[in-house]
């Protein structure tokens, strides 16, 4: 079966050049909880069609906006004087011949669950409105969803990845993970989910600019927020793991004036920051302006057909593979093609680029050997479906 499939080696300037920069925005910023929902709202629609029906039916739930509320916080005290308003749309299979879907109650219910999961502060009774928009699909691209045999592409469009992150990209998704993580919440229940991480790197010389909402109700005065901000500094430089990266936290804030970054709940949703479904990181969880980087919105497409999805994080985990099973490759990055109405596993093309001291035979033989291990990656493309219900992938 073709798949035209091509591997050759490439020069990419970004990877040597003075300059890197790379951000990523935390669980708690407005347009990773537009994200977050649209994800969990397709799995839970996903598990809900398997349990009904036995299969996975049509849907595309990658639409979700988040109007910022109001919020009159000041060290001390918080609260929400305006709702969150949280709009949910895209399309879904709503019935078939035998069943009735009730998809406004799943990812209402779905999404109110989220919420509290992530935003350890926020009242999702009292404090969020959720207007579910979602409708049926078009009628096209629900025909080609259920052809019989392999799945077909319900888009023309591609996906790509890159292995192995850079250094400065392994800090920055540490960071804020570690800053997210339920360990260092324990430790500072001060601390909101709303956390930026922006990573620069000139030459060798690395800066790292956070942003992390504090939760006012747990800061009594300007030097319990001082202390805060220490803590996330002094975190941060452990997990970067050298004393090389300079760190620096809410450069907004003016203590003189006492202007910080407190919040309410954690989340500057609360009050004038609105979110929106792939504004954010992309499926390896970062933003890398100066690498290879798809603006489809995978969270929340349908994991089955919908190539803005699979083929970006199936990218994602062919690079990977491809660098973990072959020391001789240094870099690599993948480009998936897709045609609608194409099958899935057959892309229009399939690139491969790869960095390698390999010359001669010994190139042909490792050439041969990552073609083979695409084929098979493609072959199996329901696997990385798998994955995604099963969420053991990044998304965003």
């Amino acid at each position: 079966m073709d798949r035209n499939i091509n591997v050759e080696k490439t020069l990419h300037k970004a990877v040597y050049g003075d300059t890197e920069i790379v951000e990523r925005k935390g669980i708690g910023h407005p347009d990773s909880l537009c994200d977050g929902i649209a994800e969990q709202i397709s799995v839970a629609l996903c598990k809900h069609y398997q349990k009904e029906t036995g299969t996975i039916l049509h849907h595309n739930t990658d639409k979700v906006l988040l109007n910022a509320g109001q919020a009159e916080v000041r060290f001390g005290y918080g609260k929400i004087t305006k709702p969150i308003h949280i709009v949910l749309s895209g399309n879904a299979t709503f019935k078939t011949d035998q069943h009735e879907i009730d998809v406004p109650h799943v990812a209402t219910k779905t999404t109110k669950e989220y919420l509290n999961n992530v935003l350890r502060y926020l009242d999702v009774k009292n404090d969020v409105e959720i207007d579910c928009r979602i409708a049926s699909g078009s009628v096209d691209l629900a025909e080609i969803y259920k052809r019989k045999g392999k799945k077909s592409s319900n888009d023309t469009s591609f996906g790509c990845g890159y292995a192995p992150l850079s250094p400065l990209e392994q800090k920055v998704l540490s960071i804020e993970r570690h800053l997210n993580s339920k360990e260092f919440k324990q430790r500072v229940p001060a601390s909101g989910e709303d956390v930026k991480v922006m990573g620069l790197r000139k030459n060798n010389r690395l800066r790292v600019t956070i942003a992390a909402a504090v939760v006012g109700s747990q800061v009594a005065h300007l030097e319990a927020y001082q202390d805060v901000m220490a803590r996330v500094k002094e975190e941060a430089h452990k997990i970067a793991g050298d004393g090389d990266t300079e760190i620096v936290v809410n450069t907004g804030d003016d203590y003189e004036k006492q202007s910080v970054f407190i919040t309410a709940t954690g989340t500057s949703a609360e009050h004038g920051d609105p979110g929106e479904v792939g504004r954010g990181n992309r499926v390896n969880g970062l933003i890398t302006p100066f690498k290879p980087m798809s603006l489809e919105a995978a969270a929340g497409k349908n994991p089955v057909t919908h190539i803005g999805k699979i083929y970006n994080i199936a990218s994602m985990l062919l690079a990977n593979q491809i660098v973990k099973e072959n020391t001789e490759v240094e870099f690599c990055e993948v480009y998936l093609l897709s045609q609608i109405g194409s099958p899935v596993d057959q892309p229009k093309a399939a690139d491969v680029q790869i960095r390698t001291k390999l010359e001669g035979a010994e190139y042909d033989t490792l050439k041969k050997r990552i073609g083979d291990l695409v084929d098979h990656h493609l072959e199996t493309i329901e696997e990385t479906t798998t994955l995604i219900i099963n969420q053991k992938v990044s998304v965003f």
